[in-house]
């Protein structure tokens, strides 16, 4: 066993000593160490129970002879911390995620690791960070949350309230309304109801085979929850006492499994963020994985599922109902060769083992292939002269007459800006907002724009006005949302050089993002250019600024300078 390095042999009678002072005994050393990689935090709704699960997974390990240690990484809420500098922090605490696990894994030479995350960056920091470890490792995340309710019974959830603050920015609603909104939209703990980051992310897991089936549709805090949790929990130990490589992370998680989840995150329109965080978790598996392969997956997968915010009615509890991912995946597969069914999982059978019994349960909610919403996938890669390297919209949640469009351009220097100039009535019907020097680089940190697209949302413009930015979106982003566009301003990118007035071009279905402007009039503008900066104070912000690629590159840190 790889943990052997600090329990065995007579020179080791000192780590020995140290071990025994956490309580183990003689007949603890034979046994695989495991890992219990929490992402417990009080403040996310998504974690604040999570040690309860941590508890539940020591005693399971314990139980089927392994012995765990519990450690734990941060967090961040991007719904807290949307709308103001907090957002800076949001991205990079993906890299301190994986950076911590690693670090704990490694300086201890722990044979095998069970991961609990559940929301937006913390499932791929952890999945980043276990790639680099590269041990027999499950995921079992936290689970969704139930979906709100208004009283007059409308399902609610996330993505409703910050479209609200819009409507009662525009006279639209009463502040009795807002504050029933606000009071239900989140009942439980849980990840965000609709399919935002941490879902799609939790759904992608499954896809991939790193997590047992239910892994992203069971809600969270209930008793199907808590056996699932107590599966994972066994099922680490019984891949730990194998001691065999086949179970090794990257055997599972390998190119096979990157397409899949990418397969997946089309049939349900998943979040933007998908792209970055899979582009990344590709990098750690050492998977090339060109950006352009994902319009060859999109161009050849139906839309089979549509939930919140595409469809505010349907939310993860519904998915699960329905089938669950299984469903998806063996709907997915009757097309033939989308899905690398050969591909393992966790639970030693292989994808299209896992999934041949599963059914569709309720075909309003999952569609077939041939009543899909769309015959393509959910999102799309948008290139032209603006996106070079490309940009990503979810066209899942875009309303049909806004997949072609042509506007004029309002340019912004920061989301601050835009916030201001959209609740200023800056914006009108056809225009095209343009937010820049807020990606990786630029921000730094590549803030979540929620605030002023589910503005434009609740100001009635959602059928008349396009966004785009060098930023990212929140999974409950819909609308013409452009982000991830690369090169991004702070480097030189065309999106630095667009004026108020410059008319730009989109075509999700044709994949272009353009500016309408003649090549001697930007040669100007670039020979005059003079970047704006964003004032940095944070030194561990300043470090990522240093170091942080691009989106199209997933925005990974470079190791060589």
């Amino acid at each position: 066993m790889r943990s052997d390095i600090i329990k065995k042999g007579f020179d080791k009678a000192p780590h020995r000593s140290l071990l025994r002072a956490t309580g183990l005994k003689d007949e603890d050393f034979d046994k695989p160490f495991i890992g219990i990689a929490n992402s417990y935090i009080d403040i996310i709704p998504g974690h604040f129970f999570l040690h309860e699960y941590g508890e539940i997974v020591k005693e399971a390990i314990r139980e089927a002879g392994g012995v765990p240690f519990v450690f734990n990484t941060i967090g961040v809420d991007d719904g807290i911390a949307m709308g103001h500098e907090g957002m800076l922090y949001s991205l990079p605490s993906r890299e301190i995620i994986a950076d911590s696990m690693e670090t704990v894994m490694n300086a201890h030479a722990l044979d095998a690791m069970i991961c609990i995350p559940n929301c937006d960056k913390i499932v791929p920091g952890m999945i980043m960070g276990a790639l680099r470890i590269n041990v027999p490792t499950v995921f079992v995340s936290g689970g969704p949350m139930a979906a709100g309710y208004k009283k007059d019974g409308t399902p609610i959830d996330l993505s409703t309230a910050f479209e609200a603050v819009g409507e009662h920015a525009e006279g639209k609603m009463s502040d009795e309304e807002l504050y029933d909104i606000e009071c239900n939209a989140c009942p439980s703990g849980g990840s965000c109801s609709g399919m935002f980051t941490a879902n799609s992310m939790n759904t992608l897991c499954e896809a991939m085979g790193i997590a047992l089936p239910g892994n992203g549709t069971i809600l969270a805090m209930t008793p199907a929850r808590i056996e699932l949790v107590k599966k994972a929990a066994k099922r680490i130990v019984e891949m730990a006492k194998a001691d065999d490589s086949k179970y090794n992370l990257r055997n599972v998680l390998n190119e096979k499994a990157v397409h899949n989840a990418f397969v997946v995150d089309m049939a349900m329109g998943g979040s933007s963020n998908t792209v970055l965080h899979m582009l990344a978790i590709a990098r750690e598996a050492e998977v090339d994985f060109p950006i352009e392969k994902i319009n060859e997956i999109a161009d050849h997968v139906a839309h089979i599922a549509k939930i919140s915010p595409s469809l505010t009615t349907v939310h993860m509890e519904d998915v699960d109902k329905a089938g669950g991912v299984n469903a998806v995946m063996h709907e997915v597969s009757r097309r033939g060769g989308l899905l690398h069914l050969d591909n393992p999982t966790v639970t030693g059978e292989t994808i299209g083992e896992r999934i041949k019994d599963a059914k569709i349960l309720d075909k309003n909610i999952i569609h077939t292939n041939e009543n899909a919403y769309s015959q393509v996938g959910g999102l799309s890669i948008l290139f032209g002269n603006l996106a070079l390297e490309g940009a990503v919209v979810k066209t899942a949640g875009i309303d049909p007459t806004m997949r072609q469009f042509k506007g004029k351009a309002i340019c912004f220097n920061s989301q601050e800006e835009a916030i201001s100039g959209i609740m200023g009535h800056k914006v009108k019907a056809g225009d095209i907002v343009v937010i820049r020097y807020e990606g990786p680089k630029g921000g730094p940190g590549m803030q979540e724009m929620l605030a002023p697209t589910a503005l434009i949302q609740g100001m009635g413009l959602g059928s008349s006005v396009a966004l785009i930015t060098d930023g990212r979106f929140s999974g409950a982003t819909k609308g013409a949302s452009i982000g991830h566009v690369s090169p991004e301003a702070a480097e030189g990118g065309l999106i630095a050089f667009i004026e108020d007035g410059d008319e730009i071009e989109l075509d999700t279905d044709k994949h272009i993002l353009k500016l309408n402007v003649a090549d001697d009039i930007l040669e100007k503008r670039k020979a005059n250019w003079k970047p704006y900066k964003n004032e940095v104070k944070s030194k561990w912000l300043k470090r990522y600024q240093l170091l942080v690629s691009n989106a199209s590159n997933g925005a990974v840190l470079k190791t060589e300078l």
